[in-house]
């Protein structure tokens, strides 16, 4: 290695170890939960606390003269990390924000159409494109994507639920599910659906940031972001993606009037500016440690532990082992135990007697689960503990 390089391999604890400290996180409990939103790092809670500071200060006089710029400045910084054109994007609250507003407001859709979403979307989404048969006449339907997953599977599955209905025009894609960690093959299954004539909503919440990807390789026309899982930024920060071409094919928010472009697509009212104005100091943080290394680390957390209960009879690991369809989210299920009920007992269980905190994940097809989540401050050492609690806890609760 050049003199003067650092050393980011996956398992260098010294360099991950100073990456780590600048996190402060909660010591009451090993945080598996950093899939709700990912924390501030000290220098961005500070750029934060500064940014909050002069807009609280400074008020309307900033917002109505020096503010306007400012965000600009910040929207291309968004667009030119992510590969795409400012007038492509538009700064949303959140991930959800952004894709209600896609399927709520895609015209392309008429009575007698279908529309398709898989059982790993998001709920939020999945109601939005279930309302979509009141708001269009259209049918709504589901399928559920393969388990164990394989890469080939995972598109099989969507070309034969495009080939069961010719009537599809719309599909829902979630590029990293929030409910197993799975990763699909997006690309193929953007071509896929656009060679059968449907447009795809992409789900991109839990991707970008998590996963080294060209974004603009995938052939995505909509999608939507989440700026505070995985960069860090502060709450309530998060992008709606429409590729020029296809602006039209989104109706404006019914609060603009009508009106060519991205921005007449949204309407938010105020927002937290401090927020928005503290994403360049996010992507300066992460920037400085890079997506790859970034990945590495996350994948390099996952595999410990999973590695280590992969065998352990009487559990599945949700995501499989395949690079290309995981990194660093992953859910697990102890054999038998399928219900909600069930899985709030397992987290429940993770947390009073070995303080591991995860969540319980609902609505798979074949069951519910549970979700561990890495961060960067997790250690080898609490990859461990959690699979020493799971070799404890699945003999014990296995049914």
């Amino acid at each position: 290695m050049p003199a003067g390089t650092v050393d980011k391999a996956p398992d260098n604890e010294a360099y991950w170890g100073t990456i780590a400290a600048q996190y402060d996180v909660t010591r009451e409990v090993i945080q598996w939960e950093n899939g709700n939103w990912g924390i501030m790092a000290r220098p961005v809670m500070a750029a934060y606390h500064r940014q909050v500071e002069r807009v609280n200060r400074e008020n309307s006089y900033y917002a109505r003269r020096g503010m306007v710029a400012d965000m600009a400045a910040v929207r291309a910084r968004v667009a030119t990390e992510l590969g795409v054109s400012a007038e492509e994007i538009i700064l949303t609250r959140n991930a959800t924000e952004a894709l209600k507003t896609l399927i709520g407001n895609y015209n392309r859709l008429r009575p007698g159409d279908s529309v398709l979403y898989a059982d790993l979307d998001y709920d939020a989404t999945q109601a939005s494109m279930r309302s979509l048969a009141r708001l269009r006449g259209v049918t709504v339907r589901r399928v559920g994507l393969p388990e164990p997953a394989t890469y080939q599977g995972v598109i099989d599955a969507y070309a034969a639920a495009f080939d069961a209905d010719p009537k599809i025009r719309l599909v829902l894609l979630t590029h990293l599910s929030h409910r197993t960690g799975l990763v699909i093959p997006l690309r193929e299954i953007v071509a896929l659906a656009r060679s059968r004539g449907i447009d795809a909503i992409v789900d991109a919440a839990h991707s970008w940031g998590q996963l080294d990807f060209d974004f603009a390789a995938q052939g995505v026309e909509f999608a939507g972001f989440n700026l505070h899982k995985w960069f860090g930024t502060p709450l309530g920060v998060g992008l709606m993606y429409i590729r020029k071409d296809r602006q039209d094919a989104i109706d404006p928010d019914m609060a603009n009037e009508p009106g060519p472009g991205i921005d007449a697509r949204l309407h938010t009212g105020v927002v937290d500016y401090a927020a928005a104005l503290t994403v360049p100091a996010a992507f300066d943080f992460q920037g400085a440690i890079g997506t790859g290394p970034r990945e590495g680390r996350l994948r390099y957390l996952r595999d410990r532990w999973v590695k280590q209960v992969r065998g352990l009879d009487g559990i599945d690991v949700l995501s499989p082992d395949d690079p290309r369809m995981h990194v660093g989210t992953t859910s697990f299920r102890i054999r038998g135990l399928t219900s909600a009920a069930d899985n709030i007992a397992v987290a429940k269980a993770l947390l009073d007697q070995h303080r591991i905190f995860t969540v319980h994940r609902t609505e798979v097809a074949k069951g519910c689960c549970v979700r561990a989540t890495p961060a960067l401050f997790v250690t080898p050492e609490q990859c461990d503990a959690l699979a020493a609690a799971l070799a404890d806890l699945v003999p014990k609760m296995r049914r």
